[in-house]
């Protein structure tokens, strides 16, 4: 089976739950994984950013990813995030944390160094190159300061072997159908934007990487389920039920967001580390209130 129908569907990018001393909380981490398998996802994402990689040590990622290997214990496919702007630094990540049993590694093309779409190609040809594992680019211009073009992508896709698919979310539909036009016929394309999702996954998109499904896996999976199959109706009818609270995890910082929905779902406590703060007291209530309805 190729790596397009692997990751066809619902991939979620976990939160890392944290206690209230910032320590990485492993049971309620199990819990949420067990929570998405049971909700339906087809395969999960470690250490995206929702996961708030930016401030966790090397080790704790390690720890994350041999905890999510053993508690997801082969159910579904696990993707690892391993991204940032240092290229030769990235070069040894791919050899330092433990990648036998992904099915691919997600990398953010590199953030704040704004580099040319050149440079950009190059990074992820030396990443390629060294990772024991297919690469899944992920544009994400509204982190990273840069938008990977879709001639870029579609560069990278047909010219690189190792390089199997992208996370789009740069939000422009008219680049997403560029390369989903051109891209060649193993190339997996799936979104990167939970309001987009139904949208794009009509346009021809594989499916997406998502935030909500932690909250709601079974409502997003089965959206998406049905966006795959062109049940348009029934697609739209878990969509429309959803637009609020993708607004209400996106008001004020990912993953804070959702972290204030899974604290409501009784799943984990409601910490995040520095810079990111949890959501306000105001946005707070308007979660509980969606939950609810």
């Amino acid at each position: 089976m190729s790596l397009r129908q692997t990751l066809a569907g619902t991939g979620v990018a976990l939160v890392t739950p944290f206690k209230a001393d910032s320590a990485v909380d492993f049971d309620a981490l199990g819990k949420l994984i067990d929570f998405v398998i049971k909700g339906g996802v087809e395969y999960v994402v470690t250490l995206g950013t929702t996961g708030e990689t930016p401030t966790l040590n090397k080790q704790e990622k390690k720890n994350i990813i041999d905890y999510t290997y053993e508690k997801v214990g082969g159910r579904v496919p696990v993707v690892v995030g391993i991204g940032g702007n240092d290229t030769q630094e990235l070069l040894k990540d791919l050899q330092y944390f433990p990648l036998e049993k992904a099915a691919a590694v997600l990398s953010a093309s590199p953030y704040y160094n704004k580099p040319s779409q050149e440079g950009i190609y190059q990074h992820y040809k030396m990443l390629a190159a060294a990772s024991p594992k297919p690469i899944l680019l992920y544009n994400v211009p509204g982190r990273t300061g840069r938008n990977m073009t879709a001639a870029t992508t579609l560069r990278l896709a047909n010219e690189v072997a190792n390089i199997a698919g992208i996370k789009e979310a740069s939000g422009d539909m008219a680049q997403c159908s560029l390369i989903l036009r051109d891209r060649p016929a193993d190339f997996l394309v799936v979104s990167g934007d939970d309001a987009l999702t139904f949208a794009q996954v009509a346009t021809g998109m594989d499916g997406v990487i998502s935030v909500a499904a932690n909250a709601f896996p079974k409502a997003f999976t089965d959206m998406v389920r049905y966006s795959l199959k062109a049940d348009v109706v029934n697609a739209k009818k878990l969509n429309d039920q959803l637009i609020e609270a993708y607004d209400l995890m996106f008001a004020e910082n990912n993953p804070a967001g959702v972290k204030a929905f899974l604290t409501e779902l009784g799943l984990i406590a409601n910490n995040l580390r520095l810079p990111m703060t949890p959501l306000s007291s105001e946005l707070y209530q308007q979660v509980k209130a969606y939950l609810k309805k």
